[in-house]
């Protein structure tokens, strides 16, 4: 029996070392990986802890306000069909303004340059002026001179010789942070925004990120060199508009996805209240196109991670503190141009999931225009050719 056995034991083969070392040798190796995860993370949470940016709530009641992201209309591939105008030589064309007696629009550029773009099919871009600055919102005065709003420089006249003049760049002794947009009435008066006093242009996405209001709207009294603060505690003051009557003016904010308007004759006069609410995602510059509509720039509808920064102020903490040492995440998504008609009712969107960071949307006979902060081009669309359809018929 004992020479069975024995027998039988060898003849059973041992167990591969491939069966188990293997195996040992995964879970050890998982280790260090996880702990230094851990690791990263908790330092990352204690610094950001520690950082001194204090992010605020927003106000719990607009928050409660759900956006509108369907329009009556709706064209959701605005690049398809679309055409790149001034490709190369437009460096983030924020903003856009038609001279129709010139055929040309003015476009505000990231290298300081204004700069004149023909409508007329041969997108022939001419350098203008550069204001040594970075231009963002323009406006057409009535005696063909431009008026910009520079984010570091304030409120400028460019005769249509080139001749710049400064206008205002402060108002109650406070400083313009980020001058932003501005638009012009009949009797020369200026409206314009100060996004917000505290940050300038380098630090705006910190503006949008602490959550306090520190935008303004103005006005500028060329004739008395005053300048008036006529709205202040803003979430981002933005893009500006004249109505077509001349009654009230339009005022975008941008972190409440709203625009306001500011009554200048009428019974109503020196009120305010709002005119477009529950955009589907964040005003810029608006536009009227002479037809009925207005046009506001979306740079990005309010995604699902926007609409967490907004809630919760540790987030937008975490954001800006990443955005300061790092690169924050890119949380932007379907930006575009939204049309309201003069009562403020959205009547049509354009966007696209391939578009950031769009700021103004202009109408000019059948072409929409698009400006952008990131492009190096202008982008046009035959309204004509892509039309926005009703949603159950949108492909």
């Amino acid at each position: 029996m004992a020479e069975s056995t024995h027998s039988s034991s060898s003849n059973t083969p041992p167990p591969p070392p491939s069966a188990t070392a293997p195996q040992t040798t995964r879970r050890w190796w998982r280790w260090p990986l996880f702990l230094s995860a851990i690791f990263t993370v908790l330092l990352s949470l204690l610094l950001v802890q520690l950082d001194t940016f204090d992010a605020a709530r927003y106000p719990s009641d607009e928050l409660a306000k759900k956006p509108v992201f369907v329009a009556p209309r709706t064209n959701p591939r605005v690049l398809h069909g679309s055409e790149k105008i001034g490709e190369g030589r437009l460096l983030g064309p924020e903003d856009i303004v038609f001279d129709p007696e010139l055929g040309v629009v003015y476009t505000s550029c990231e290298d300081g340059w204004i700069k004149r773009v023909g409508v007329n099919g041969s997108g022939v871009v001419e350098d203008w002026v550069n204001t040594g600055g970075r231009p963002l919102g323009l406006a057409l005065g009535y005696s063909g001179e431009v008026y910009v709003a520079d984010a570091f420089k304030g409120i400028l006249k460019i005769t249509k010789n080139g001749e710049i003049e400064a206008l205002t760049d402060e108002a109650e002794g406070v400083k313009f942070g980020t001058t932003d947009a501005v638009t012009v009435a009949k009797n020369g008066i200026l409206y314009f925004t100060d996004a917000c006093w505290k940050y300038d242009l380098h630090d705006f996405m910190l503006a949008i990120l602490e959550g306090r209001p520190y935008g303004r709207f103005m006005s500028y009294d060329p004739s008395t060199k005053e300048t008036k603060v006529i709205a202040r505690d803003l979430y981002f003051a933005n893009g500006v508009e004249m109505s077509p009557d001349q009654d009230f003016v339009i005022f975008c904010e941008t972190m409440m996805l709203r625009c306001k308007r500011y009554y200048i004759q009428g019974e109503k006069t020196g009120s305010i209240d709002v005119f477009v609410d529950r955009l589907p995602g964040m005003p810029d510059n608006i536009r009227y196109d002479g037809e009925g509509h207005y046009w506001i720039g979306i740079p990005t509808e309010l995604t699902f991670e926007w609409g967490l920064a907004r809630k919760y102020p540790y987030i937008r903490k975490f954001i800006a503190f990443w955005d300061k040492y790092f690169q924050r995440p890119l949380m932007e998504r379907n930006a575009g141009a939204v049309a309201v008609d003069l009562d403020g009712k959205l009547i049509g969107r354009y966007y696209d999931t391939g578009l950031k960071f769009v700021t103004t949307g202009i109408k000019i006979g059948e072409h929409l225009y698009l400006g952008n902060l990131l492009e190096s081009f202008i982008i046009r669309l035959n309204l004509t050719q892509y039309p926005a359809t009703a949603p159950s018929s949108t492909k």
